[in-house]
């Protein structure tokens, strides 16, 4: 694998610049007129066609040095497209409800983000991209409604995973029905306030089971949680409460990203005016594993 440069170009490559997706799709004509089409992976590849008008002074700065740095078309890099950056939308604030995870393994997820969706897909599924290179100090979580505290879950910005910490639970031993149920375990625990947690198996209060809440408050063989269960059946047995999202469960993710590139060309840069450096048809490429 070659190097990667944990850094974004210049974000000028936004001014007077273009992109194209691009989806790997094998096609064979037979002599009577009939495609045959394959596609070899479902995930579009943006290409950059950039130019720049720089004095010569910021020329070096923001893109030689990259360039040199990057040795060519050898190592990637991030950069930001100025028409999309966010997973709300293009470029709408995040929101821990934008984008469904990919379960990678327990606890682990892959963030992404998906296309089309406006409508029903086709047979061959929605379009969508694995977001390996999120900004740093913009990603929001949630499991199903519930958006999860950042202390409960961490973020690889260099490679889009997010990792949720270890699951606490516990067995149950009564549930009041109040308008926020108080969970008991009959010993001490270590749940504390603002931790989500699933409820399941539990017998006579069926109602509660699969429901997710925050913890409101804690006792000290207790949780109370932000569930209204005066109307429910009463509690007789069982049940367990988790912090890590559970089978079934939606998870969900926020965030801005930038888009891991490298050079596709040489870099021609003219000397046209005196002072000014006009650089004309630089194409940066997507990296679909960077």
């Amino acid at each position: 694998m070659a190097d990667f440069l944990e850094e974004r170009i210049s974000d000028l490559i936004r001014y007077g610049s273009s992109w194209q997706d691009e989806f790997s799709v094998n096609i064979v004509q037979t002599s009577g007129g009939n495609e045959y089409r394959s596609m070899i992976h479902p995930y579009p590849v943006r290409d950059f066609d950039v130019s720049y008008m720089l004095d010569n002074a910021r020329l070096w700065s923001e893109l030689v040095n990259t360039y040199m740095r990057a040795h060519g078309r050898y190592a990637g890099f991030r950069a930001r497209c100025f028409d999309e950056w966010s997973s709300n939308g293009q470029t709408g604030t995040p929101t821990a409800f934008d984008q469904s995870l990919s379960l990678v393994s327990t606890g682990i997820y892959q963030m992404r983000k998906y296309y089309g969706t406006d409508k029903t897909a086709g047979a061959s599924g929605y379009a969508y991209r694995n977001i390996k290179k999120p900004v740093s100090g913009t990603t929001l979580v949630a499991i199903g409604a519930t958006a999860i505290r950042s202390a409960d879950w961490s973020v690889d910005t260099i490679t889009g995973l997010i990792t949720f910490a270890t699951d606490v639970t516990k067995s149950i031993t009564a549930i009041s029905k109040s308008s926020q149920a108080v969970i008991d375990f009959g010993t001490t625990h270590s749940f504390v306030g603002g931790m989500s947690v699933h409820i399941s198996g539990v017998s006579g209060m069926t109602q509660i089971n699969n429901q997710r809440a925050l913890i409101v408050t804690t006792g000290a063989n207790s949780i109370t949680v932000d569930i209204n269960s005066s109307a429910y059946s009463t509690y007789t047995s069982g049940g367990a409460v988790h912090t890590r999202p559970q089978a079934g469960e939606a998870v969900t993710s926020g965030f801005e990203f930038d888009f891991p590139v490298r050079f596709d060309t040489v870099l021609p840069v003219g000397q046209d005016y005196p002072g000014w450096r006009p650089v004309e048809g630089v194409r940066l490429r997507e990296l679909l594993n960077p």
